[in-house]
């Protein structure tokens, strides 16, 4: 059976030896759960006073002592609360009936019993089984005061357990995003993103994909930015940072820039003293070069890009790359569009410009009307109280060519350029193309550390390593320095014009971040893939109603395929699309012959012309290759073939005038006017207005004349005639008729939908 001792003060003495043993028992016991000897607990009992009826089936006793209540009884007594099928009550007057007696006790009855010595009833053994109140019985009083202190010091002592991973305040991702990899980001589960997202009525899925705008709205419920970052920021290969020791001297890198046709690459080989711009078609340069020139005053590289308005893209990319600019105006054309594109990405990439203004040999020149335009522009001469360094040179007659360089040399030392040279190769790609035997061919310019043969690097999303080099002259070399442009063999794929190029510590670690970044680009071209939906529904079928020119642009260099594909793009209108579906550096192949088979397609070839195999195929599926080797040529020709596939315009031709002086009525006919030519001739079949007090009252085909009884084919001005009005009768004395001709005149291209584009945008811009 299970006992209850409680220590309290008692109304009467007990005897001291029972309740040494009960404490005994309970220090003892560490667990206060132990088994005693039932018949031992009686005999105690027993000697003080009568003796309860014991239950010796349970063999488990649970003894409770109160050390406060023990230590405020002298002589405590212990009074033994039986739970278990009750015990019989005393006889005669005793204490007040506890919780499992009925009636007045027995003399000396610890508690009140049933008033007679049989054993309880069933009710009574339920009555003496629950536990005494809370006031009276465990623990005392004042114990859930005490616990109740004891929570709130534990409250306040608590300090908040930071989460081993929390939300970061500021993340990177890419245009588009799956739900795992921004819950990933975040330090969340993908669970709470998607319920995040079917709360705001998007049924997503683990894997699907979310464009930024979402994201940065799921990011704001947690207090996060999102950064939109490119696929090489998203898999950056971190470099330490150089040291003030390791920093060298290095090579300035300059660009020349300028209108087209206004001396660059004459200026370039004036100082190379070669003859670049004889081997361009056309006598202009089409595509960005390389160059670096060994000068009395030390090493300097040039890059020259384009004039054309059609390469803005190089001229962009060799404005990022360089250390400051040359621009090149001539003496006789001033500035031009060009001239003011070429400023503008020379102060958004931050350089500073060194103005040349050439062809000062031509009768025509005046070197102060270019300084007074492009004082316009904030480049103020220094000798007019500027801080744009002038030099007025003739590249064809090499005059001021020592001036400029001398000039170059104090814009070099003012700018103190260093950079590491011991350190792993960075640089730019400036151009990349395919060579029939050497394979996939980069010009790179190394912009920090030293590229040898052998060294693994990544390329925008090509891998690769250097397996033979060469500098601008075509000779093998075997390290490449900062500032230095060399031709690089060894790619595993064409690199565009304008990637980031790293050198990396193996080739493992550089295949494993071309594989990334190519899924990452795969993810980039799914999301430009249109899908129709219903609420896009209705503009697919309005786009499907506008024709479309589908090409295929190959060309020798990426950076040429590039311009001419912009270009080629801008002509699109409402009417009609240019589609370029394919573009790529290199020769056009036999794959390239059964796309445009599939799709209907026309090939555009820029200084690339077909294998025999692909010429063959072309000729057996009737494709259209079209090749070239100025860029206005194609740009005319592809506008060409554009306003021919538009519907051409109807335009009315006046033929001439005639006056009804009489009508005549003729069975099965209907009614003849008889008319004279005014003016002009009226022909059969053609239309007329007929025009009565000045209004317009029906325009038909004249379905016949005759001049007397004879038909006839057209009657002259002068003459008299019959005519007749297809399916109008109602001709009378006085008309006029107006005799005219459809004709069909051949539609021009509108305005690019670009231009359209930026009207709608001006009058907000103003406002």
């Amino acid at each position: 059976m299970t006992v209850h001792a409680v220590a309290r003060p008692a109304a009467r003495k007990t005897d001291p030896d029972l309740l040494r043993i009960v404490i005994e028992a309970a220090i003892q016991a560490v667990v206060i759960d132990l088994p005693v000897d039932t018949a031992t607990v009686a005999a105690h009992h027993s000697a003080v006073e009568p003796a309860p009826a014991v239950d010796t089936h349970r063999d488990r006793v649970v003894i409770v002592v109160s050390q406060a209540q023990a230590r405020e009884a002298p002589s405590p007594a212990p009074a033994v609360l039986v739970s278990g099928p009750g015990r019989p009550g005393g006889s005669g007057p005793g204490r007040p009936p506890g919780p499992g007696g009925r009636g007045p006790g027995g003399p000396g009855a610890p508690r009140g019993g049933s008033g007679s010595g049989a054993p309880p009833s069933p009710t009574d053994r339920g009555a003496q089984q629950k536990r005494p109140p809370r006031g009276r019985g465990r623990k005392g009083d004042n114990y859930k005061k005490d616990r109740y202190q004891e929570k709130q010091i534990s409250f306040k002592n608590k300090k908040p357990i930071p989460k081993v991973n929390p939300v970061p305040k500021e993340i990177d991702i890419m245009e588009v995003i799956t739900v795992s990899d921004l819950a990933r980001k975040m330090n969340l589960k993908a669970s709470d993103l998607i319920g995040k997202l079917m709360a705001m009525g998007m049924m997503v899925t683990i894997n699907q994909q979310i464009d930024a705008e979402t994201a940065e709205i799921l990011a704001a419920e947690y207090d996060c930015k999102v950064r939109i970052v490119s696929l090489y920021d998203e898999t950056v290969i971190e470099t330490p940072k150089d040291e003030e020791s390791d920093l060298r001297g290095r090579s300035p890198i300059i660009t020349v820039m300028g209108h087209v046709d206004h001396g660059k690459t004459k200026l370039l080989d004036a100082i190379r003293t070669t003859d670049v711009a004889a081997g361009e078609s056309g006598g202009i340069t089409q595509h960005i070069g390389a160059y670096q020139v060994i000068t009395p005053h030390g090493k300097l590289t040039f890059l020259d890009t384009p004039g054309h308005e059609a390469f803005t893209l190089m001229r962009s990319r060799g404005a990022q790359v360089t250390d400051f600019v040359i621009l090149v105006v001539a003496a006789n054309d001033g500035v031009m569009p060009q001239t003011v594109e070429a400023i503008d990405h020379a102060r958004e990439a931050e350089v500073p410009i060194i103005v040349a203004i050439n062809k000062i040999d031509l009768p025509g020149a005046n070197p102060d009307r270019v300084k007074q335009q492009l004082s316009e522009h904030n480049l103020t001469p220094e000798a007019w109280g500027g801080s744009t360094l002038y030099c007025e040179i003739s590249a064809l007659k090499r005059q001021g060519i020592d001036e400029l360089l001398e000039t170059i040399m104090l814009q070099t030392e003012v700018m103190e350029l260093k950079a590491n040279h011991d350190a792993p190769a960075e640089g730019k790609v400036i151009e990349s193309r395919i060579d029939p035997g050497r394979g996939t061919v980069s010009t790179v310019l190394i912009e920090r550390g030293t590229l040898r043969v052998g060294d693994s690097f990544i390329a925008g999303i090509f891998p690769g390593k250097v397996r033979a080099m060469f500098n601008d002259r075509g000779e093998r070399v075997t390290e490449a320095t900062p500032s230095m442009p060399v031709e690089i063999l060894g790619f595993t794929g064409v690199p565009d014009a304008g990637n980031p190029f790293q050198v990396t510590e193996s080739e493992k670690y550089a295949r494993q971040i071309g594989t990334k970044r190519q899924e990452l680009r795969k993810v980039e071209e799914a999301k430009n893939v249109k899908k129709i939906t219903l609420d896009n529904l209705y503009d697919s079928i309005q786009a499907g109603a506008i024709q479309e020119l589908k090409v295929i642009i190959k060309g020798d260099v990426h950076g040429s395929v590039e311009a001419l594909q912009s270009t080629l793009e801008k002509l699109s209108t409402a009417e009609i699309r240019l589609a370029a579906i394919h573009s790529s550096a290199g020769a056009i192949n036999e794959n390239d012959v059964m796309l445009a088979a599939a799709s209907n397609a026309i090939i555009v070839g820029f200084h690339v012309r077909p294998t025999p195999r692909a010429q063959a195929v072309a000729e057996q599926e009737k494709v259209e290759i079209r090749k070239y080797n100025i860029i206005y040529d194609a740009v005319e020709d592809i506008r060409s073939a554009m306003e021919g596939m538009l519907a051409p315009d109807l335009k009315e031709e006046a033929l001439g005038t005639v006056e009804v002086r009489d009508t005549f009525k003729v069975p099965k006919i209907g009614t003849i006017a008889g008319c004279y030519v005014t003016s002009g001739k009226v022909r059969r079949g053609a239309m007329a207005h007929i025009i009565r007090d000045g209004i317009e009252l029906h325009t038909g085909k004249i379905s016949s004349l005759r001049r007397f009884k004879d038909d006839a084919r057209e009657v002259d001005s002068g003459y008299e005639c019959g005519v007749g009005i297809e399916k109008f009768t109602d001709l009378k004395q006085g008309d006029i008729l107006e005799v005219f001709e459809m004709k069909e005149v051949a539609k021009k291209l509108g305005a690019p939908l670009s231009d359209k584009k930026d009207e709608k945008k001006a009058p907000k811009d103003q406002s």
